[in-house]
């Protein structure tokens, strides 16, 4: 675990919330020289801290307005079925995210798709294709009050 100090947290803050930041900017909102600080960011960078960077995309304006989190409960718990359960959802392209996760289900999905009828399919033609599927829930997003994800 790498420790970070205050202005490295500042950094970071400000990254977060706009990865576009021209170093200038940055060097000035956490109190640092442009180069001190543009030393700092790669050194967050090499060391993995900071993974990437990303545009963030209104999924309305390209056509997938309906975001759904899905649970999934699996037939078997054996590796093998991970595995296939996870390589089906790496090529769906309305999977934006698969996690697995502890507790009564296996996996926790976010799925994005342009409306209720794209969902029906995804649904019915991916998740219900999948052998190793027991059991489907799923929860429709009416409306976001926090968002972080970059």
């Amino acid at each position: 675990m790498t420790n970070i100090d205050q202005i490295n947290q500042n950094i970071l803050r400000e990254l977060v919330r706009d990865g576009r930041v021209s170093n200038s900017d940055l060097a000035q909102s956490v109190g640092l020289s442009p180069s001190a600080c543009l030393r700092r960011v790669q050194e967050l960078e090499r060391k993995g801290i900071i993974k990437g960077y990303r545009a963030v995309l209104d999924q309305t304006s390209l056509g997938a307005g309906l975001t759904v989190y899905v649970t999934v409960g699996l037939s078997r718990h054996l590796k093998k079925d991970q595995e296939a359960f996870e390589t089906a959802m790496s090529i769906a392209p309305q999977v934006k995210e698969c996690y697995n996760v502890s507790g009564i289900i296996e996996y926790l999905l976010r799925i994005e798709v342009a409306d209720l009828d794209a969902y029906k399919f995804f649904h019915t033609e991916v998740l219900g294709t999948v052998p190793q599927v027991s059991s489907i829930v799923s929860y429709f997003v009416m409306a976001s009050s926090k968002n972080e994800r970059g």
